[in-house]
């Protein structure tokens, strides 16, 4: 099969070794090209190249993010069945999610993501090993059956999702560690929270709520904090102690959401708790969780910090988002 590994050299969990090693794994079983990235958005204008040339599989070695740049590449080029149908008309994400179903994007390639990043959540919660040389072998294993799935995905705006989005607090904390990673840090859980605790006590504003919700045939939900929108769980941005935002979120089914309506110390804390443990997921008066929407809507009365995938995408007043069911076809 003809394929292209696109790999960052900069990802946090990858070495020169280590990538050669598994350079030379997957070019045993295929007939494989490899790109490096050299700036941000490079790998998402490879990708569409690739799915352009005809490539059969799309390989990635990195992090979350280089996984999002190269999915939106390749689907820029082979746009799923459901996304066009929404350009076109009526949106097909508006059925019922548990009746989703379509053929995946005959000319898209397959993808086979690689672990390389801090988080590595979408390889995660595909099912793949956290080590790089297990996943390998998993995906080679997938490729020598040919065993593939097709995955829903997130469409934000024009963008595409693989695990979650995100507006106001989540965003934020993105913004912080984004702009620490430009000054040559490298990401760790430790920078997440020591983020994220910064922002609560010091700068996101906790007393007046900005975000309302909007979905079809339901009344609009006001003062929101922070909305974070899930496609797909647990997400592994603690290392290896999972996070439980929307337990049911899954690939197979439409988008989850997580609002709240206070941020009081108390109730945040007790809010982490409930992430932390693997159990029924976030609950209490203050918190609004919704399973399986084909589409949500978010309003807000001031500029908003916008993550996608882990992801800053700038502040935003007005976001939609939609499932797309069989997006992607994905190995693992």
């Amino acid at each position: 099969m003809r394929a292209l590994l696109i790999a960052n050299p900069y990802a946090t969990s990858t070495t020169a070794v280590r990538r050669e090693v598994i350079t030379r794994a997957l070019a045993s079983e295929l007939d494989l090209n490899v790109v490096q990235t050299r700036y941000r958005g490079h790998a998402g204008h490879v990708a569409e190249g690739a799915a352009r040339d005809g490539y059969e599989v799309v390989l990635t070695l990195g992090g979350d993010g280089t996984v999002n740049e190269v999915v939106n590449g390749m689907l820029r080029a082979c746009p799923p069945p459901a996304a066009v149908q929404l350009a076109a008309g009526p949106p097909a994400a508006t059925a019922p999610a548990a009746a989703q179903s379509g053929a995946t994007p005959a000319g898209a390639p397959i993808f086979a993501p690689l672990p390389g990043g801090s988080a590595n959540v979408f390889t995660r919660a595909l099912g793949l090993p956290a080590d790089l040389v297990d996943a390998t072998g998993q995906i080679l294993g997938a490729l020598q059956e040919r065993r593939t799935k097709s995955i829903g995905l997130g469409l934000a705006g024009q963008r595409y999702f693989c695990a979650n989005a995100g507006l106001g607090l989540d965003a934020e904390v993105v913004r912080v560690v984004d702009g620490q990673r430009a000054r040559g840090r490298g990401a760790s859980s430790a920078m997440y929270v020591m983020a994220a605790v910064r922002q609560f006590c010091a700068v996101t504003n906790r007393r007046v709520p900005a975000l309302s919700l909007e979905r079809d045939g339901a009344p609009s939900l006001n003062g929101l904090f922070l909305g974070i929108v899930s496609n797909s769980s647990p997400w592994t941005y603690l290392g290896q102690r999972p996070v439980f935002a929307s337990p049911r979120a899954g690939f197979d089914t439409g988008l989850d959401l997580l609002a709240v309506r206070r941020l009081g110390t108390l109730r945040t804390l007790n809010l982490v708790r409930q992430m932390l443990s693997p159990g029924g997921g976030p609950s209490g008066r203050h918190v609004v969780s919704l399973h399986d929407q084909p589409a949500l809507t978010f309003r807000a009365a001031r500029p908003m910090a916008f993550q996608v995938d882990g992801e800053y995408v700038g502040e935003q007043e007005h976001v939609m988002l939609r499932s797309i069911p069989n997006a992607l076809r994905v190995l693992a």
